[in-house]
């Protein structure tokens, strides 16, 4: 068999042999043009909502928690503060969210959608629908991908230390 009918793409890719340097072979590597490939998918669907893909994940979170810590915002995306605070800023920018301190301690920042980023909810509902209905990708294949890289992440995690 060649590499085009069992690698990238093909049917059955065979065992990778232990300490194989070749690209294709990379576990990472894969995870990293799925990731690309759907990004790239999501991009003419959150261009009608105005939004690029990160700054449709902070919208998730605020969607789904409502107002929250600048800290729990960044932690539910595993992404630092540094990363966070640009998007937050644009979006904030665009009327979506609003920020203020806490009055309860005023080290803590709060992030909450306003009526506009709220409204936004509703067209981004079609979002995950029409990006299966594009990669054909079932909601059971979507389930258990899902379920597999969450399992793959938790055991990464482990392995870096954390």
């Amino acid at each position: 068999m060649t590499n085009e009918e069992t690698g990238p793409g093909g049917p059955a890719a065979p065992e990778v042999p232990a300490g194989s340097l070749l690209l294709d072979d990379q576990l990472c590597f894969a995870l990293y043009a799925a990731q690309r490939a759907l990004t790239a998918a999501y991009r003419p669907l959150l261009e009608d909502l105005g939004l690029t893909y990160p700054q449709y994940l902070v919208m998730l979170v605020l969607w789904e928690r409502g107002e929250t810590t600048v800290k729990d915002l960044a932690g539910a995306l595993r992404l630092d503060y540094g990363t966070v605070s640009p998007l937050l800023k644009r979006l904030e920018s665009a009327g979506l969210l609003r920020r203020e301190r806490s009055a309860r301690d005023e080290r803590s920042v709060l992030v909450a959608p306003t009526g506009r980023g709220e409204a936004l909810r509703e067209r981004a509902e079609h979002v995950p629908r029409a990006l299966s209905a594009a990669t054909g990708v079932s909601g059971d294949e979507v389930a258990r991908l899902r379920k597999e890289l969450w399992e793959l992440a938790r055991r990464a995690e482990s392995a870096a230390g954390r």
